[in-house]
């Protein structure tokens, strides 16, 4: 059976500053710069999404946008910060409406155990690591985290597992150790709203 893939991002918010020249791929630039996603809490997520030469050109720093694409892993091969870098790929990029929005759909494969843990005050937390197939053969490893009830049920999928889900981007901040003392990182993952079973897919 073939693994079903799907990989959807729709986010609206507010870029913090004009696109930065990124690199150069088959003769086509891209540019990186960060978009400022309000949440329910009050705390923004601030998430970095790469665009083509052509849409980069439609980005101005505090002018809301609506961006559809994709999340994108890349390995950092610097040896500086995280060994995954992820960021969301925009495709299309549309005026703002003015309502701030954050969706992910995403479908592929488990390709580690789950790690299920609980917080100091008991809740539960299930950490996935899901690879959603593209083109030409490649994947993108996309980390996920799961909570509640929803951590519980995570916990019992296997390697290989076919799952789908429904949820947001997040970033959140963390702090590394390292042998110049303690280091603050960013880390982007997704934050689980819905899962389906394996069973519940259609390839």
């Amino acid at each position: 059976m073939t693994t079903p893939s799907q990989n959807e991002v729709l986010l609206e918010g507010t870029p913090l500053a004009s696109p930065e020249w990124s690199h150069e791929n088959h003769g086509t630039h891209f540019y990186r710069f960060f978009l400022q996603v309000p949440r329910l809490s009050g705390t923004p997520d601030i998430l970095p999404v790469l665009l083509a030469e052509p849409q980069a050109s439609l980005i101005e720093a505090g002018i809301p946008v609506r961006i559809q694409g994709q999340m994108r892993s890349f390995n950092n091969r610097s040896g500086v910060g995280n060994r995954l870098v992820l960021t969301v790929y925009g495709q299309t990029i549309q005026p703002g409406s003015g309502e701030s929005c954050n969706h992910i759909v995403l479908s592929g494969s488990l390709c580690k155990p789950p790690i299920f843990r609980r917080t100091p005050l008991g809740r539960s937390i299930c950490d996935l690591m899901l690879a959603v197939p593209r083109r030409y053969g490649r994947a993108d490893y996309l980390p996920v985290i799961a909570w509640g009830q929803l951590a519980v049920q995570a916990n019992e999928l296997q390697v290989g597992d076919a799952i789908s889900l429904e949820g947001r981007v997040q970033s959140r901040t963390y702090h590394k150790i390292t042998d110049a003392g303690a280091e603050e990182r960013v880390a982007y993952e997704v934050s689980m709203m819905h899962l389906l079973a394996p069973s519940s897919i259609t390839p």
